[in-house]
């Protein structure tokens, strides 16, 4: 049997196809992931999805989803804001930035990689990733060096308020789903230059490159996707090959899930590049542990 993916997730893969987004999109990027989806589903990327359907070539059986434990009375965090502070900025990064864009929110779900949590489904592994009291986000751009020029992100960032039993259960849960989602198969439908769909192949795979670096708790994840292939003739079609890497880091209450641009970080696909190594991105997630200590439920 195989099921559509949800058009978030279709939007979220999708995404990384668009090279050099308007100004429009790169502000609905500062947004929450969730929260963006709903935006962005009225404007043109709408368009450019329609008709995309993914399906999965198999179902492994997964292990049976657990009960997220329930915080004891009275174990609520008094504090709800996110100060401004306790976000990364700019001096944190190697690379030059332009301007931030950020936007809050309340209730807002955690989301770590929509990509990686619909292959969870897909497998019979549907995380439970908390809701949020509160949350801030950020997206750093380059510097423009001329007028209409668009920026590109150098950086995104949200950082999290959540009962703290819950945080501590998060990585659990993001170690089920690497756990099911080592390596995966997807048949889609892409959009090739003509903008005509293709039935294509694309590998995915998803690892944890260091544990425990940063804060009480982190990890950082390495994912890797091959560039789309025709299912007949095993032409190349769409977005190349590419690697991306997310950092999320626990303070407390608070979960920072911090995405840098693929061409700001050394690790590519057919070999290291000029960027932030696996020590720089450990570095930049210490700093960010840091920046959240004055804001935890129990300052550090």
């Amino acid at each position: 049997m195989s099921e559509e993916l949800t058009f978030v997730d279709r939007l979220h893969r999708d995404l990384r196809e668009v090279r050099w987004p308007e100004p429009a999109e790169l502000r609905a990027r500062a947004r929450r992931r969730s929260r963006r989806t709903a935006v962005l589903s009225t404007v043109t990327m709408l368009v450019v999805l329609a008709g995309a359907a993914v399906a999965v070539r198999e179902r492994p059986t997964g292990p049976a989803t657990p009960t997220a434990p329930v915080a004891a009375p009275g174990s609520a965090p008094v504090r709800t804001e996110i100060p401004l502070d306790a976000l990364l900025t700019p001096a944190d990064l190697p690379t030059k930035t332009g301007e931030r864009l950020g936007d809050t929110g309340l209730g807002e779900a955690v989301r770590i990689d929509p990509l990686l949590e619909s292959c969870g489904r897909e497998r019979d592994v549907d995380a439970q990733l908390s809701v949020s009291r509160a949350s801030r986000s950020q997206t750093l751009l380059r510097p423009t060096t001329r007028a209409g020029q668009p920026a590109t992100p150098v950086l995104s960032q949200d950082v999290y308020r959540i009962e703290l039993a819950r945080g501590r259960w998060l990585f659990g849960e993001i170690d089920r789903l690497l756990n099911a989602c080592a390596e995966w198969t997807l048949d889609a439908s892409t959009l090739a230059a003509d903008q005509q769909p293709v039935a294509t192949e694309q590998e995915h795979r998803w690892e944890p490159s260091a544990r425990d670096f940063a804060g009480d708790q982190s990890v950082l994840l390495r994912h890797v996707a091959s560039q789309p292939r025709a299912r007949t003739g095993g032409k190349p079609v769409g977005a190349a090959a590419s690697v991306d890497t997310t950092l999320v880091v626990r303070v407390g209450d608070l979960v920072t899930v911090v995405v840098p641009a693929p061409d700001t970080v050394a690790d590519r696909v057919d070999g290291a590049g000029p960027g932030m190594g696996q020590a720089d991105l450990m570095a930049l997630a210490d700093r960010a542990a840091k920046r959240l200590c004055p804001a935890a439920d129990t300052p550090c």
